[in-house]
């Protein structure tokens, strides 16, 4: 791989993963729908804010319109329900034998490897906290796992040399041969994630409440079983525990709720960025894209998912003005 990495998207994600391969002297160049960010980019520079830590980059930053050029290695970090409009826009910049490294939440390497060839896809998996605050700032909250490989689980040169880019935003970044167990153990955190969403609190005081834990081991499970009805094996990580709650362990569920709410607990970034998007950003989140395809997966597999189809319902109501979020919402999960 040669020449720049492209960042397409420069939000929370993209933001940090971004300047910080800048910073350790990559050529970097950025993509972002939203000029004002992009000018801020281009200087005074993008802010990188946060207990982990605080540094400013320039960065060079287009808007999709004004990028030109082929790029070898692109790294995909929109929100999962913007990737089919962002491919449209990126397939003209990926270079022949380039690969495309999605930095999402979902399972968008399906959406990738369809558009554009399963060759040319590289599956990422991200759970470290951030948030775009504003136009040339992003919260970097915590550190967290990040895994990255190839879709077919090989061992290669590109697959290493993403590690390596990896490696330098976060040390710990894992090269792994089964990045599907990863991204399906990413939907059931994601899952529960969704559900403290539909309340004010934050992910840790909304997981802790006692009297919602069935919702949350319910979603959990769900999202596990269909994981199963693949024959695939879900990865844990950040105290999510795929064993547990595809077996229906009770001691072992419960402990994994209690170390998530903990690991929740020491981020600056108190809510999910679902929270985020309904809460300050007033917007559609990634509902459909995440939680919707799953309910979709399961009508076609005969895998029963009423918690995860009556959340998507609670979502949009949220969405659409027809609710507000609260507590009480999750109520209706815990016998759904």
């Amino acid at each position: 791989m040669s020449g720049p990495i492209l960042i397409w998207g420069a939000g929370a994600i993209g933001g940090i993963l971004g300047a910080c391969l800048a910073r350790a002297g990559h050529a970097v160049h950025m993509v972002d729908i939203v000029e004002d960010h992009v000018a801020a980019m281009r200087g005074p520079g993008l802010r990188i804010e946060g207990p982990v830590e605080e540094f400013t980059q320039v960065l060079p930053a287009f808007t999709p319109l004004e990028l030109s050029g082929q790029y070898d290695t692109i790294f995909l970090a929109v929100k999962a329900h913007h990737t089919p409009g962002a491919l449209d826009m990126l397939a003209p910049h990926l270079a022949p034998g380039g690969v495309v490294v999605s930095a999402q939440n979902g399972l968008n390497e399906k959406v990738i490897a369809e558009r554009l060839g399963a060759e040319r896809t590289m599956g990422c998996f991200v759970n470290f906290g951030a948030d775009w605050l504003e136009p040339g700032r992003i919260l970097y909250g915590n550190r967290a796992a990040v895994a990255v490989g190839e879709l077919d689980g090989r061992r290669t040169p590109r697959a290493e040399a993403i590690h390596a880019l990896l490696q330098i935003v976060e040390p710990e970044a894992v090269l792994t041969d089964n990045i599907w167990g990863y991204l399906w153990g990413k939907m059931g955190y994601g899952a529960l994630l969704f559900c403290t969403a539909l309340t004010p609190d934050s992910m840790s005081d909304a997981m802790a409440r006692p009297e919602h834990r069935a919702a949350y081991l319910g979603l959990g499970q769900e999202v596990m079983a269909l994981a199963a009805a693949q024959g695939i094996t879900p990865l844990g990580f950040n105290g999510f525990d795929p064993v547990a709650f595809g077996s229906g362990d009770a001691a072992g569920m419960e402990t994994a709720i209690q170390a998530m709410v903990a690991h929740n607990r020491k981020t600056a970034k108190t809510h999910s960025g679902i929270w985020r998007d309904l809460a300050v950003r007033k917007r559609k989140t990634e509902v459909d894209a995440q939680i919707g395809i799953m309910v979709s997966l399961g009508a076609e597999l005969g895998v029963p998912t009423p918690r995860l189809a009556r959340m998507v319902d609670l979502i949009h109501d949220i969405e659409e003005g027809r609710r507000a979020q609260s507590a009480a919402l999750v109520d209706l999960l815990v016998t759904a």
